[in-house]
């Protein structure tokens, strides 16, 4: 098959032809029809993810048909339309066993802990926990796009925040994950505040419901008060900066939640946190890791009762010939929308 080859962190990656991967006894072979290409997946080329073993395939959000199926599968058939969380669980530990397979002990991710879906197939374990099943009518690079930033940020909103109808929500960074948080926020009924550098970002916040944008540049914790009157209720940084993350705890109004989302790792891998802030307003500061499995189905019934659009949220379709330069310009430019490989053969 072909694949993205990554030989050497921080190196241009070359599309070449590898093994197909075959499937274990309790896993699927997937055709990738769709992938996006992530700041995560960046993160990994830049050799911030200790998972990593070179060399390597990126990419962890996928969707596909199957292609194979390992001798010990029940629910899957070759042919089936489906999508995968870019966290797949064991089962079998403690916080599988309490429904929290997002942080699974012993969790496996496509793209960082093994080859991932930069190629014509991808390989897929314990495949009757991990593997969902994708609506006829969703296009494959709508789902691409649900296994990581969507999928995530509805977790960080529903899940994390617990938003409520009439609530303020600062979303810091409207990339791929930022908007997706503007979106599920305002179907929640929020009051969504986007913050982000690029204009053309804003206006997309604003079509996806937020009543108000900020430059990034400008005071944004203020401006924040100001228009919210005392604070946002959630603030989520979506993007993993310490300024965004500082912006997002110190814009919160007192008892309010901050969500990260976004990775710090590398050089931000550990932050100074205004401690103070969190101690006087009695601040709640939560992660959010992905989304499991079982919890796609609250989402799609979201999805296709038309309460959320993520094909609004597609940008660029580009091919895997495509993808090395995509992939190393992340973190100095990022197209309008996520950017999806959707073409893998001649």
């Amino acid at each position: 098959m072909k694949a993205v080859l990554v030989e050497r962190f921080q190196e241009a990656p070359n599309v070449v032809t590898v093994d197909d991967p075959t499937p274990h006894s309790h896993g699927v072979v997937l055709q990738v029809e769709a992938t996006g290409v992530c700041r995560s997946d960046w993160h990994g080329w830049m050799g911030h993810d200790s998972d990593i073993d070179l060399p390597h395939v990126p990419g962890h959000e996928f969707a596909g048909t199957v292609q194979a199926v390992g001798n010990d599968v029940t629910k899957w058939k070759v042919g089936d339309r489906v999508t995968v969380p870019f966290i797949c669980s064991c089962g079998s530990c403690s916080e599988c066993q309490s429904g929290n397979q997002q942080v699974c002990v012993h969790q496996e991710q496509p793209g960082f802990t093994h080859w991932g879906s930069f190629a014509e197939y991808v390989g897929i374990h314990q495949a009757d926990l991990n593997v969902v099943a994708l609506p006829e009518t969703m296009d494959f690079a709508t789902a691409a796009s649900l296994g990581c930033r969507f999928a995530t940020s509805f977790r960080a909103i529903v899940d994390q925040g617990t938003v409520g109808a009439g609530q303020w929500v600062a979303i810091h960074g409207c990339g791929g994950v930022g908007l997706s948080a503007v979106m599920i926020a305002n179907a929640l009924g929020a009051n969504v505040i986007g913050v982000d550098l690029d204009p053309a970002k804003l206006e997309l916040a604003k079509a996806f419901g937020a009543v108000a944008t900020i430059d990034g540049n400008g005071a944004v914790v203020d401006e924040i008060e100001e228009i919210s009157k005392g604070g946002a209720h959630v603030s989520v940084d979506a993007l993993g900066h310490p300024d965004t993350m500082t912006n997002s705890i110190q814009c919160l109004r007192r008892r309010g939640k901050h969500i990260q989302v976004g990775l710090m790792l590398g050089d931000h891998d550990s932050p100074a946190v205004p401690m103070s802030r969190i101690i006087g307003y009695e601040l709640e500061v939560l992660g959010s890791h992905g989304m499991q499995a079982h919890r796609y189905g609250a989402m799609l019934e979201m999805i296709e009762h038309g309460r959320l659009d993520p094909a609004r949220l597609v940008g660029d379709r580009i091919g895997l010939d495509d993808a090395p330069a995509a992939l190393m310009n992340m973190d100095t430019f990022q197209s309008v929308g996520a950017t999806v490989i959707t073409r893998f053969r001649p």
